[in-house]
């Protein structure tokens, strides 16, 4: 089993939902980078659970206790070692799960990879419980690229679609700035008041039915340089997609104007250049700021498909692995009707984990970064 990513930014995650403790482990920040820990923490802080009744009701503080690698408000050069605590556990749910694979869940195909000994309460090490250290390791790597770039490299996400709602946003003339300083004043993370209001109004409605609903977050980062990533197999689209997909919860994953450029022509598609400035720049941004596999100085914008919560407490079907019968399933416990605003800050940050990783890697080779 593996649970790490990265080359030169290499990140190590461990835990599971309902064990002791959860925490990461990261190499690669430069010894002497000035860390704002309480920097890491708010973007935990973030993403923890019951901050709405748009969220599960789950009550963790989410404190992470720095065990390496930091002195004096700096990286020393050693492995940044973290853990965050499980303290509002309540396991007696999960009896039944051992035996009766959840709808949706990874039950059943870890049930069979590890031959019955997965942990399933509360998804084990499969749960979205473990995007916290990952959100950790992202801040960290956040507050290294800001440092490396001389405070150029802004990520920012929001939430843009859920339940069918679709908000206004213009990722790439939208000020980010802006609306990133009101961006958390709503439990759904929308930009668009209005359609943050109805987006609302459609989570809880799916929560009084029992249900849930997914959602679209885009992601928008100012600031990159010109020339991040690897030709082919690490494109600055396939690290980023890649650390997406671990995500727990992600379906889908596009580009700049993604599925439809292929309804357009390529006149119509191609990012023409321009001067500005006396700097090179396109006047539009189909492409989502990558070309070749590699940033092309425009902002990186890249959206994320997050599928409805799997646990619901409306009945389903299943099967039964020990009687090798169907049976039927009520999924109860403390769960997020919409898993979509929570996922905005782990977006927002994890995505620094693979730019850290490619500016390491273009430093490494000689670009000016």
């Amino acid at each position: 089993m593996t649970m790490s990513f990265g080359t030169l930014y290499r990140v190590s995650i461990f835990g599971e939902s309902h064990g002791h403790a959860i925490g990461a482990v990261a190499h690669g920040v430069p010894a002497g980078t000035p860390l704002d820990l309480k920097a890491v923490q708010y973007q935990l802080d973030r993403r923890r659970p019951g901050q709405s009744m748009l969220t599960t009701q789950r009550k963790e503080t989410d404190t992470v206790t720095f065990l390496s690698g930091v002195l004096d408000g700096h990286a020393t050069g050693a492995p940044i070692g973290m853990t965050i605590p499980n303290a509002d556990t309540d396991s007696s749910k999960y009896d039944r799960i051992r035996h009766v694979p959840r709808p949706g869940h990874s039950d059943y195909p870890a049930h069979v990879k590890y031959r019955g000994h997965n942990d399933v309460r509360g998804g084990g090490h499969f749960s979205g419980r473990l995007t916290a250290p990952l959100t950790a390791a992202g801040a960290l790597a956040r507050q290294t690229l800001q440092h490396l770039s001389g405070g150029a490299v802004r990520p920012f996400a929001a939430a843009t679609s859920i339940g069918g709602v679709k908000a206004r946003f213009d990722p790439d003339t939208a000020d980010l700035a802006t609306i990133a300083a009101r961006i958390d004043d709503h439990p759904t993370r929308c930009p668009d008041p209005d359609a943050a209001d109805e987006m609302a109004a459609v989570v809880e409605a799916a929560r009084r039915d029992q249900d849930s609903v997914g959602g679209v977050v885009t992601c928008v980062v100012d600031g990159l340089p010109v020339g991040l990533g690897e030709p082919f197999f690490d494109s600055v689209e396939s690290v980023v997609a890649h650390l997406m997909f671990a995500i727990p919860a992600v379906k889908g994953v596009e580009f700049g104007s993604g599925f439809a450029l292929s309804r357009l022509h390529g006149s119509e598609a191609n990012d023409t250049y321009t001067y500005e400035d006396g700097k090179v720049v396109t006047r539009s941004n189909h492409a989502g700021g990558a070309l070749g596999g590699l940033t092309d100085g425009a902002r990186l914008v890249f959206r994320v498909a997050v599928k409805p919560a799997s646990s619901i407490a409306k009945e389903q079907e299943t099967v039964d692995l020990s009687s090798r019968e169907g049976t039927t399933l009520r999924v109860t416990g403390r769960h997020d009707p919409c898993i979509v605003p929570r996922a905005v800050p782990v977006i927002e940050n994890v995505v620094c984990i693979g730019l850290l990783d490619l500016w390491s890697r273009a430093r490494a080779g000689g670009l000016d970064v």
